[in-house]
């Protein structure tokens, strides 16, 4: 059984108090920071924060040396990971590409496809985001980045079937993680809809519908009963909210997927993503993005989004134009009342670079499933001033 990490310290009056004589860089960035962090940090077992701050340092060959710090960091305690959930997907299902062409399969990432469910009626014929309005693997993974968006997640995931998630992702010692479950009200997580890869009319590949072998569970973690009631239908239910069967990422995991993605040299053969450079390199040019950095999809004429919108370290709270010095290598997710990002921070101009994964909850009536959820009084502007911490103690250290 893993072993809490944890850095305990108490704030008073915005003083930090450390139980140690020496306190680490995480902990030093965090004296600084905002009046909006610290606030939230007097209550972190209520927030149930967890925090990991990972130097970089260039060794020899250019490689990275991490150096890690944490604070509330317990890989026992239960957080629910929400889109965060999206990143290894996105990145298994490239490898899932790869390996068909392995087969003699010939299909790529951008090669269309129809979804059926089991009975051939239609799921999803063609995406209208799209500028040739196709369904593909590689415009859902741009739209995964740029928007978090829920329905391209849900392809992807029954694309893969969660047998072959949780087999890829625990062969790669990410045993922290399980992910149960689609993003979508009343799914069918077991059986999995049906692929047809096409070029014209000619099916390249089809792909029958999957049912899940595996039984997984979040074991005995704690805190996976939350709250006080929930939202169901349109009735409240006076009984805590049941997260035991929801999808699970550690914080350590969630950096380690991360990790995987962005230095993937740095791991074993055997701890990677089986992908090609140039898939590695679409997952790190996208996941950079900005919301509104793209032509394709263009999401620049809807008046609900804005550069930072899936961008909640550094520019959480703000709604305006991103520096372009500050590139954002990310992926957030926000639901239950929880925020939680995992995020590789370069600041070019500065030679800076640096990782941060944090999660903090929001929910102070203690009811799911209301929408009524402190993100913009509480959680962007602490995840946002938690960025800007790290960030100023990068820049202030040198």
């Amino acid at each position: 059984m893993a072993k809490p990490i944890l850095s305990v310290f108490i704030i008073s009056l915005g003083i930090f108090m450390f139980s140690c004589t020496e306190s680490t860089p995480l902990e030093q960035a965090l004296t600084d920071a905002e009046l909006e962090v610290k606030k939230v940090l007097d209550f972190a077992d209520e927030h149930e924060i967890q925090i990991r701050y990972t130097q970089i340092k260039r060794g020899e060959n250019n490689l990275p040396e991490f150096s890690s710090y944490s604070l509330f960091e317990d890989s026992e305690a239960y957080f629910y990971p929400a889109s965060t959930a999206k990143l290894p997907i996105a990145a298994l299902a490239l490898q899932r590409i790869r390996e068909l062409q392995a087969e003699r399969i010939n299909i790529d990432s951008n090669t269309p496809f129809h979804i059926r469910d089991r009975y051939n009626h239609p799921i999803a014929l063609k995406d209208s985001t799209a500028l040739n309005e196709n369904l593909s693997v590689a415009h859902l993974i741009k739209k995964i980045f740029l928007v978090s968006d829920n329905d391209s997640y849900n392809f992807l995931f029954d694309f893969l079937g969660s047998d072959y998630i949780n087999s890829e992702l625990r062969k790669k010692g990410l045993s922290e993680t399980s992910i149960h479950h689609k993003f979508l009200f009343g799914a069918d997580n077991q059986k999995t809809w049906e692929y047809h890869f096409i070029d014209h009319l000619d099916t390249l590949y089809y792909q029958p519908s999957i049912r899940a072998k595996q039984i997984i569970s979040n074991g005995n973690l704690k805190a996976m009963i939350k709250g006080i009631g929930y939202i169901d239908g349109d009735k409240l239910v006076n009984r805590p909210f049941d997260f035991r069967s929801k999808n699970r990422i550690s914080i350590n995991d969630l950096e380690g997927i991360l990790k995987r993605i962005l230095f993937p040299d740095v791991f074993d053969s055997s701890e990677r993503f089986d992908l090609l450079e140039e898939d590695y390199k679409f997952l790190k040019f996208w996941m950079s993005r900005n919301t509104l950095e793209s032509s394709d999809p263009d999401y620049s004429n809807n008046p609900d989004l804005y550069d930072s919108y899936v961008k909640f370290f550094v520019y959480g709270d703000q709604k305006g134009a991103m520096t372009d010095n500050v590139r954002i290598f990310n992926k957030v997710g926000d639901a239950y009342g929880t925020l939680t990002e995992t995020a590789y921070i370069q600041d070019r101009a500065s030679a800076i670079e640096f990782l941060l994964t944090a999660t903090v909850h929001v929910n102070e009536n203690q009811i799911f499933n209301d929408n009524i959820y402190e993100y913009d009084s509480i959680g962007f502007p602490f995840m946002a001033g938690l960025g800007r911490a790290i960030l100023n103690y990068e820049k202030n250290k040198r």
